[in-house]
């Protein structure tokens, strides 16, 4: 089966550059990190989608290695919907209110 394209909630993409920024204002290479942790956290939901547990409101969590972030997916028929790029203190389901929509 062919890996299904990634769609990014734009409140999910806020996330990601919020978190970028806050760690290169640390160190610079530590943002580079990041972003390469999470295109290898994308690299391995792409692979096995259904592997992931079920999480709230029908979606998945995938929780990243070596930052405390986790990544809030739903699977549909034609892509993986990246929901929420969430840090692990965030209150759980503060992103319910996300569509596709949007």
């Amino acid at each position: 089966m062919d890996d299904l394209p990634f769609w990014f909630h734009l409140d999910a993409d806020a996330e990601v550059l919020a978190a970028h920024d806050r760690y290169f204002e640390v160190r610079p290479e530590l943002a580079e990190d990041f972003e390469a942790e999470l295109e290898r956290s994308r690299d391995v939901i792409a692979r096995r989608p259904q592997t992931w547990p079920a999480y709230l409101f029908g979606t998945q969590r995938y929780l990243m290695k070596r930052f405390p972030f986790f990544i809030v997916f739903r699977v549909t028929n034609v892509r993986i919907e990246i929901i929420a790029v969430a840090h692990e203190r965030q209150r759980p389901g503060y992103w319910a209110d996300r569509s596709a929509a949007q």
